[in-house]
């Protein structure tokens, strides 16, 4: 091989075919797409089990409900998911409580349509980092055998085949793969770790609302 041949990235990338150089592009915008919901995603769980561990705090500290209810409605906008189906299901259970005296029933739909309202938002992006993680890999494989195909067919015309010959189209081809790796691998963590921390989320706010619901009968039975 010729030591003074140029094999760095920039020189394959620049020297490799059109569908290759498309290729490249797809999974560098799917790269960038990725580490975008990576970051947001990192900071709304953050965010989101943080303020569950404030209002299971104010929650269970003895506080009224009412009070808790007044506060809920008061900070709507900065208030956390768990505190907006509790505002949810207290608010009917209120209105039920006037009407007709049984509200356990109204209060569990009501707190359950918020929980899944909320879980789509939380869960939001997850599924584009499954496919990303998925298909990346297979994006960078294509413009791989598309790249070593380009190199063997180019060396049917001649006649002295050598290593030095043969490697920088297949280094070029190879490019691709391990950039599908680059952009695959972090998501695939990435998915695996939020949708382990959402899941833990959701099974927090199951346990919340049976007690919430718990404590709203013996109220309603007194």
């Amino acid at each position: 091989m010729n030591p003074t041949t140029d094999l760095s990235m920039l020189t394959l990338v620049s020297n490799a075919s059109i569908v290759v150089k498309i290729v490249l592009s797809i999974l560098l915008i799917l790269s960038f797409l990725s580490w975008t919901v990576i970051f947001r995603k990192f900071f709304a769980v953050s965010r989101a089990m943080r303020q569950t561990d404030e209002f299971e705090g104010r929650f269970w500290s003895g506080t009224e409900l009412t009070k808790l209810l007044d506060a809920a409605n008061r900070n709507r906008e900065s208030s956390g998911m768990e505190e907006r189906i509790f505002a949810a299901g207290m608010s009917e259970f209120l209105k039920q409580q006037k009407s007709s005296g049984n509200a356990v029933n109204g209060v569990a739909r009501a707190m359950r349509a918020v929980f899944t309202r909320e879980m789509d938002k939380l869960e939001s992006g997850l599924p584009l980092l499954a496919s990303i993680g998925s298909t990346s890999p297979y994006i960078g494989l294509f413009g791989t055998v598309w790249g070593i195909m380009n190199a063997f067919t180019g060396l049917a015309n001649l006649e002295n085949v050598s290593l030095a010959v043969v490697a920088p189209g297949i280094a070029e081809a190879l490019v691709a793969t391990a950039i599908g790796l680059f952009a695959a691998i972090p998501a695939v963590a990435a998915y695996n770790f939020f949708n382990n921390r959402v899941g833990r989320l959701s099974n927090r706010i199951d346990g919340f609302s049976e007690e919430f619901l718990n404590i709203l009968e013996r109220q309603s039975r007194s």
